[in-house]
């Protein structure tokens, strides 16, 4: 006959059912151990989400004062830096120099006599060789980029790229040289574009395509700029506000766009 033993306290610890999930109280209500951290994770990358673009921003702001007064303090006379007078340094002072001087200068070539230094100023870099080519270059720089009826990237497209099927962003610059259109254009009318890398806009490829070939896209620059620096993640506003509108409609709350998906 067979005798059994009688079951430790140990084995009756280990047969017994496992205990329920320990709670911490977190504030007013006990969450469970489990999910405590999934929710300070949430607060973290809300935190995050909320505090990063404001630090990074603060971060640019600071470092282009500290930039443009490093340039032009020094061009200040001592007798007016506020330095001088205050025992701390004063940020923002070649800033606001800076900008009174350009200030001054444009309003001075608003009149025949400004008008007349720059011509004989460009005159004279006309004639140095290689500084010549270096004036011209930036001069048309600045002015495509901050006159306002110099040409400047305004429309968005697509073109298939690298294959049929597959398509690229590109911004519209406007038409080809004359040598170009003559030598590849054929009798169809060519558009120069620009297409941008990802995450990085400032490079890219230069590309004369067929305008029948660019389909035009309803989208602002700047959303076309957002999507390409943030690699696809971020899309143009109007699409996140019609997608918030298309979900409030069916009835579905959605997602706060502060609100991290955990």
């Amino acid at each position: 006959m067979k005798v059994h033993d009688k079951p430790t306290p140990e084995q009756k610890s280990a047969t017994a059912e496992p205990a329920q999930e320990r709670l911490v109280l977190l504030g007013d209500e006990p969450v469970p151990a489990s999910r405590l951290g999934a929710r300070l994770r949430g607060y973290f990358l809300t935190g995050l989400i909320v505090v990063g673009p404001i630090a990074i921003t603060l971060y640019v702001v600071w470092w282009f004062i500290n930039l443009v007064d490093a340039w032009v303090k020094p061009l200040i006379p001592t007798a007016y830096l506020p330095e001088t007078y205050l025992p701390f340094n004063v940020p923002g002072v070649g800033l606001i120099v800076g900008v009174l001087g350009l200030m001054v200068a444009g309003a001075l070539t608003a009149n025949l006599f400004g008008r007349t230094l720059v011509s004989h100023g460009e005159m004279m870099l006309d004639r140095m060789p290689v500084v010549r080519g270096v004036y011209r270059l930036f001069k048309q720089i600045f002015q495509t980029i901050f006159s306002n009826s110099g040409t400047s990237f305004k429309r968005v497209g697509l073109i298939e790229f690298p294959r049929r099927g597959l398509y690229c962003i590109v911004f519209l610059a406007g038409d080809p040289p004359v040598e170009v259109d003559e030598k590849i254009g054929d009798g169809n009318p060519l558009i120069t574009v620009f297409m941008p890398n990802g995450p990085n806009p400032t490079t890219g490829f230069i590309v004369f395509v067929a305008a029948s070939e660019v389909i035009p896209l309803d989208l602002a620059v700047e959303d076309a700029a957002k999507l390409i620096v943030s690699a696809g993640l971020v899309g143009p506003d109007q699409q996140q506000e019609q997608l918030r509108k298309l979900a409030r409609s069916k009835g579905t709350k959605p997602v706060p766009e502060e609100e991290p998906v955990i």
